[in-house]
């Protein structure tokens, strides 16, 4: 393949491990690699925009090594990728990676993630896009992750990136030769309990750390074929999950599965 520019992001913040090893990957591979990403954590933060406060940018080329051009950027993932696209390239990228994820991005968690936000305001642009994410927070050897990341990227663009396309790649904590093979899945629902965790400060004020354990209903899933298995399934045998994405989400279900709506005696049609 001939070199690409790829352009990757995420939300683990500019000294993150994840996209060092991404960036270094791709550059290895003669990719002419741009990385714009948040110069702090910023997890979590969806599809989140900065409007109320000017964005900054500073270049961070040292952070990752020869052939890398790096952007550590004031704001949230989209804010970086947004930038990126429409101030900072030269050129459109032939490709936009975001993460290596510390942690899964699984199911319906992908509305508040800000790994899958950046990679989904390439799609968004009509470029082909992935989120990539270690399914472990505690693991931290991503030379695996980064070669098949760049190895799925590689296949998908030969083979044609269908518009609208956002590929969902979460890569179980283990080393490549332990793994299972890599299968299509759909997203699973999750649901969590115990969402707070109320905690006292040193003046008896009432504070909350959001916190909670994630409900994985395996069986379940929104749309998608039903022998493909949900991407928590996936994970847990060990296995990489890669899961199609797209912007739309319109409803799916039988328009007669609407509520009746009816205003000043008038229903809504």
């Amino acid at each position: 393949m001939p070199p690409l520019r790829i352009l990757i992001s995420n939300d683990d913040g500019v000294f993150a491990d994840g996209i060092k090893a991404l960036a270094l990957a791709a550059a290895a591979r003669g990719h002419l690699v741009t990385v714009v990403c948040p110069d702090q954590e910023r997890s979590a933060t969806g599809h989140g925009l900065t409007l109320q406060q000017p964005i900054r940018a500073e270049r961070a080329d040292e952070l990752f090594g020869q052939g890398v051009t790096a952007w550590a950027c004031s704001g949230t993932p989209a804010d970086c990728m947004k930038l990126a696209l429409f101030e900072l390239l030269d050129a459109p990228p032939d490709l936009v990676l975001s993460g290596i994820n510390h942690g899964p991005n699984l199911g319906t968690d992908v509305f508040c993630s800000g790994t899958v936000a950046a990679a989904m305001e390439g799609t968004l642009e009509q470029l082909p896009a992935m989120a990539v994410s270690s399914a472990c927070f505690q693991w931290r050897q991503f030379e695996g992750a980064g070669a098949l990341a760049l190895d799925v990227a590689e296949s998908a663009l030969r083979d044609g990136w269908p518009d609208n396309l956002l590929l969902n790649l979460n890569i179980p904590p283990c080393h490549p030769d332990a793994m299972g093979p890599l299968r299509w899945t759909r997203l699973s629902i999750r649901r969590y309990e115990e969402q707070f965790s109320p905690r006292k400060d040193p003046r008896g004020r009432t504070y909350y750390w959001l916190a909670g354990e994630a409900v994985e209903d395996l069986e379940s899933g929104g749309d998608g074929p039903r022998d493909w298995p949900t991407d928590v399934a996936q994970i847990q045998t060990n296995a990489p999950s890669l899961t199609p994405i797209q912007p739309e989400l319109f409803w799916r279900g039988g328009l007669s599965a609407l509520p009746s709506v009816n205003l000043s005696g008038q229903a809504v049609r």
